[in-house]
């Protein structure tokens, strides 16, 4: 492990605006701040959003600035990747931003029934092996911790390159007939993108310059709250996303998945 990532964990821990849970703090029981991030974190009664994969935290620190009125929590396990959110939110002394370095399956022992008002899901991996369907970030593992957590109606929203999981999000959708408002399929070149979703990632941008078309949902779960797994017939085509091509253009993609390793 190299100095850096060694000095920008250490730095992490530092940061007010950074929890690093310990395994057994979350790992089959609750976390202190479930059902309290408000009083005992952001120390106001704001909507919390959060960020699910949110890397080096540019959309959570944008969106934040953009929305003083609500607060933004970047959940992704790469410590030192957040260094840059985490620090830039200190420097720039802003209050409505938090970062929380956890595996995504932990966040049910990490945020209490209707805690949550919205979910951001910016450019997760693909995971484009429909052995590992499940560990998509929209797929109906993760839609029922979602809903264990957040508001009745609260949206949820997928930024992402790939169409396979953008395909697949819809079909999600369409299985459990949930209320979606907008799927567009190339944001930018329908001039559908508006400030927030203008909002570009370091992984969006490589995306740009490679002429990959950027894909946005906005869903919730309505009432629904059960999320029965199914096999998608999408999953048996051979060819998704030029995956032979993004293995070797993007070779650290995997990096952004919620079940990396620290």
């Amino acid at each position: 492990m190299g100095k850096d990532k060694l000095r920008r964990f250490r730095e992490n821990l530092t940061f007010e605006c950074f929890v690093q849970p310990e395994f057994d703090e979350v790992f089959h029981r609750d976390h202190p701040l479930k059902g309290n991030w408000n009083r005992d974190f952001f120390r106001n009664d704001n909507p919390i959003v959060l960020e699910l994969g949110c890397g080096k935290g540019e959309y959570t620190v944008a969106l934040a600035q953009r929305d003083p009125q609500r607060n933004y929590i970047g959940i992704d396990i790469k410590g030192a990747r957040m260094w840059r959110g985490a620090k830039t939110a200190t420097d720039r002394r802003m209050h409505n931003v938090g970062f929380l370095r956890t595996r995504i399956e932990f966040i049910d022992a990490l945020f209490a029934e209707n805690e949550v008002s919205e979910i951001w899901i910016t450019f997760p991996d693909p995971q484009l092996k429909s052995r590992r369907a499940k560990k998509r970030l929209t797929s109906p593992l993760f839609l029922g911790q979602y809903a264990q957590m957040q508001v009745p109606g609260g949206r949820i929203n997928l930024k992402t390159d790939s169409q396979h999981l953008y395909a697949y999000t819809q079909a999600v959708i369409e299985r459990f007939g949930l209320p979606c408002d907008v799927a567009n399929n190339d944001i930018y070149g329908s001039g559908f993108a508006d400030e927030i979703l203008s909002v570009k990632t370091a992984y969006e941008q490589m995306f740009l310059e490679r002429k990959l078309p950027i894909t946005y949902t906005r869903f919730s779960l309505g009432e629904r709250r059960d999320f029965p797994p199914f096999d998608w017939e999408g999953d048996d085509t051979d060819e998704k996303d030029n995956e032979e091509a993004r293995k070797n253009d993007i070779s650290d993609r995997t990096s952004r998945s919620s079940y990396a390793n620290p």
